[in-house]
């Protein structure tokens, strides 16, 4: 499969704008903005949507899914503290902006997506691009439990509750940051494991993420 990549100086003003964008909105994670200013958003889209890549807004990329706003990435991100190593855990690679994100703030990434065609797209573009996470096909609401425990676990996608499977992937001392609600509209959490059996709760902004579907979700 042949790519056209191109990021010249439009798209590269495209991002910095972005950036101090998503500064107004209240990030303030430098590497987290390093990051955004750095990956190439529009090589996840169609050519014919370029012009929309910078836009802080969701946008569709097939079955059902989509790639997240900007500003919802960065928030996400900023929560989760990444420090370079971090073996974090993501649950819904879809386009695979998300995963570069991690990638260039340091993490070890484990990311598994249940569509097929997503994930094969995305095992192509990625390492096309100079990113290597390891990837995975697969029901995301179990984790990957042959790989843990993580320092972190990010959930791309609307969950009905917090999977105690997904939990007991979390090391002591780990963060979760997942969507939780309704199939419409949910509250963003954060969890600190503390102890074998002890866990740390805390609800934020609300958002609205595609759900998150298996057999320990919807």
């Amino acid at each position: 499969m042949a790519y056209k990549f191109i990021d010249n100086y439009r798209e590269r003003g495209a991002r910095k704008q972005l950036v101090e964008l998503l500064k107004r909105r209240g990030i303030e994670d430098k590497g987290v903005l390093a990051a955004i200013g750095k990956v190439p958003r529009h090589y996840f889209f169609d050519e014919t949507f370029w012009n929309q890549a910078y836009k802080d807004i969701a946008f569709p990329i097939g079955d059902g899914q989509t790639i997240s706003q900007p500003y919802t990435v960065a928030y996400q991100t900023e929560l989760l503290h990444i420090q370079r190593g971090d073996k974090v855990l993501e649950i819904g690679t879809g386009s695979g902006y998300q995963t570069c994100i991690l990638l260039e703030l340091g993490a070890n990434v484990y990311t598994i997506e249940r569509q097929a065609s997503l994930y094969n797209r995305t095992t192509r573009v990625l390492p096309y691009m100079g990113y290597k996470p390891n990837f995975f096909l697969g029901d995301g609401s179990k984790g990957i439990p042959e790989h843990a425990p993580y320092d972190k676990i990010l959930v791309t996608a609307g969950a009905p509750f917090v999977p105690d499977v997904m939990l007991k992937q979390l090391r002591i001392g780990g963060v979760m940051v997942i969507p939780v609600g309704s199939e419409k509209e949910q509250k963003m959490v954060t969890v600190l494991r503390v102890g074998e059996q002890e866990y740390e709760r805390i609800e934020l902004d609300t958002f609205r993420f595609v759900p998150l579907v298996g057999d320990q979700a919807w």
